[in-house]
């Protein structure tokens, strides 16, 4: 019951505080981006060899430094997105009378390279741990890509709650390939598979013992928040003021986002 509580709050935490963290930098005057990246990147460079090196351990920490690790990785792609730096193609908003495949098309070259970078970064972390005895920091990164594009997808195809107030002003176009609207069946469809996953993650956790148990609760706890976010989508919480703290107040007629 340790390893599962411990993994269980390391996830939570680790989520709250990353994901604040990346939003408080990406809010940051556009000048203090080279240095963000630098930092972010030498992080990166730590989480790769973190995930090589832990790949082939079973040791208790193992399954925890795989996790972070992973994390690191998608830290940096989220940064690399939020500071403009690697979007896509079409910069400009999608044409109110475009609808359908069209727009589709129109969405994806607003995100092809992020997308793109994504399945990098997937294709590299599979290599780096084919075959290795702890895969934890494999799925672990599979499960946020997976998470992300089904986020995406709904929010493309019409969420009641739009969760995108923290959006930079310099990537505000991507607004107009948003729907506001009820859910397609896309959404009960990704979210009960994701469903179906976190239950067997949680049986697995539960009828594990040591490292592996570990895992399979950071792996649990992971998808179980995604899962979270996709309700944000659906019921009006005020997600945003979990990382209000990431943000100076802002003066009088000021925006929070540079």
């Amino acid at each position: 019951m340790a390893n599962h509580g411990v993994a269980l709050l390391l996830a939570i935490l680790t989520w709250w505080f990353s994901t604040g963290l990346v939003l408080m930098l990406c809010a940051l005057p556009k000048k203090t981006f080279a240095w963000s990246m630098i930092g972010a990147s030498l992080v990166l460079a730590a989480a790769v060899y973190g995930l090589a090196h832990s790949a082939w351990e079973t040791g208790p920490g193992a399954p925890y430094v795989a996790f972070l690790s992973a994390l690191g990785v998608w830290g940096w792609i989220e940064m690399s997105f939020l500071m403009g730096i690697v979007t896509g193609p079409r910069t400009v908003p999608c044409p109110e009378n475009v609808q359908g495949w069209p727009r589709f098309q129109m969405a994806l070259q607003a995100l092809l390279y992020h997308e793109l970078m994504i399945v990098f970064w997937a294709g590299l972390i599979v290599m780096l741990t084919w075959r290795a005895p702890n895969q934890i920091g494999t799925f672990a990164f599979l499960i946020l890509m997976a998470m992300r594009i089904s986020a995406k997808l709904n929010i493309f195809l019409g969420v009641p709650n739009l969760t995108d107030e923290f959006l930079p002003q310099r990537l505000v176009y991507l607004k107009s390939y948003f729907r506001k609207g009820q859910i397609s069946s896309l959404f009960p469809a990704t979210v009960g598979a994701a469903a179906l996953v976190a239950i067997f993650l949680a049986q697995k956790a539960w009828g594990a013992s040591g490292a592996e148990a570990s895992g399979f609760a950071l792996l649990f706890s992971l998808i179980a928040l995604a899962i979270l976010e996709h309700l944000f989508m659906v019921f009006p919480i005020p997600d945003a003021v979990l990382w209000r703290w990431a943000f100076p107040a802002p003066k009088q007629g000021e925006k929070n986002w540079p």
